[in-house]
């Protein structure tokens, strides 16, 4: 068999693709599937603040609220913000507060100055915290476990400042919802598995942790504040380090999500953080465009090389070796992370989500609404 210049072209340029790829897998994210579990310590070090901010929110806050009110820790407060809520949200937390003497509420009121979306209600509620350690949650979050907060604790090792955890989402019968909690394992895969490897550059704001003091001394969000999001993944890119960044990912510590469940709901959620994501460190950014243009152009040869005659076995055997080393890889983390009957078409779904990905981003082009609520 002889090849002409084009099709060796595109073959050495789909192989290239593929050891990008097979970097990623093998040597960063593989050690997220055989890192050592912390297990949940038996006792409580320090005094837990958890930040809430809920802005029209009334039905999860009913639903969840008292589940983490109920957390298995002895010294730890609930500040939940309320900002600017017209759908019965106010009153729900005003009986709260009679019942439950860990709940305090702060109250963002309309036309308050600078405000700047949930940035706002998050630096009013770190403001009304009174403990040092603060653990983020969002309103639409249920814990796996009573004993969420104490993992999620303040270690033993004092240098650390920032704890990552991990928040899937729940499980709905729909394409899109298998679509959405693939690219949340994915992107988890990725923030964990990088931090394990000393170069933290993200944290999801649904379940992280944080010291107070950290937040003012860096001046909180005011690098950011112009834009809506941006106030977990932005923070952590910023003052997270190799020496400062721990991971928790214990399956008591998960913290669980409602996911969206129209297209548009989940595109405007994306342009969110693609909003967020240009604000990297220069690094960071290199890092993740080379993650996701190389994994496109890898399926864009592909498709190429099925079109000849001489590389269409080639292409097709070199697809199945991704396809062996990816499972190896990532179907023990879909496992671990709790999305395990996912296993079976992760290889699908891969490749759904990355076509779902280019028109997300296409279509993001055009919805200009992004903000929090």
């Amino acid at each position: 068999m002889e090849l002409t210049l084009l099709e060796t072209c595109l073959l050495g340029a789909f192989v290239f693709c593929l050891l990008v790829q097979l970097y990623f897998s093998l040597f960063v994210h593989l050690k997220l599937t055989s890192v050592k579990i912390d297990e949940i310590p038996e006792s409580a070090l320090h005094p837990i603040s958890v930040i809430i901010c809920a802005r029209n929110e009334v039905k999860n806050l009913e639903n969840y609220l008292p589940v983490i009110l109920a957390q298995n820790y002895p010294n730890f407060e609930v500040v939940v913000v309320n900002d600017r809520s017209w759908d019965g949200t106010s009153d729900l937390l005003e009986r709260f507060l009679k019942k439950y003497d860990k709940l305090k509420v702060v109250t963002v009121a309309e036309g308050d100055k600078f405000i700047a979306g949930k940035k706002f209600a998050v630096t009013m509620g770190i403001k009304a915290a009174t403990h040092e350690w603060l653990v983020f949650t969002d309103a639409d979050c249920v814990p796996s476990s009573p004993n969420w907060l104490m993992g999620m604790q303040q270690p033993k090792n004092t240098d650390t400042e920032i704890i990552l955890g991990y928040s899937p989402y729940l499980k709905k019968k729909s394409l899109l919802n298998c679509i959405i909690r693939m690219e949340t394992f994915f992107t988890a895969v990725n923030y964990l598995s990088f931090a394990l490897k000393g170069m933290p550059y993200m944290g999801i704001g649904r379940n992280m942790a944080y010291k107070k003091s950290l937040f003012f001394k860096n001046k909180g969000f005011a690098a950011h504040m112009h834009i809506p999001s941006g106030d977990d993944d932005l923070f952590v890119n910023a003052n997270a380090n190799s020496g400062n960044t721990a991971i928790r990912i214990h399956k008591d510590t998960h913290m669980w999500s409602e996911p969206k469940t129209t297209f548009m709901a989940y595109i405007r959620q994306k342009k969110r953080h693609y909003g967020a994501g240009k604000l990297y460190k220069a690094k960071h950014r290199v890092l993740l465009s080379i993650q996701y243009i190389f994994q496109l152009l890898f399926y864009g040869f592909g498709v190429a090389l099925l079109c000849f005659n001489d590389t269409l076995y080639l292409a097709l055997g070199i697809f199945l070796l991704s396809i062996v080393v990816k499972s190896f890889v990532y179907i023990r983390l879909l496992n671990r992370l709790n999305y395990g009957e996912l296993k079976w078409w992760f290889w699908i779904l891969e490749i759904i989500l990355a076509i779902f990905l280019v028109i997300n981003g296409v279509v993001s082009i055009f919805v200009k609404k992004v903000a929090w609520k």
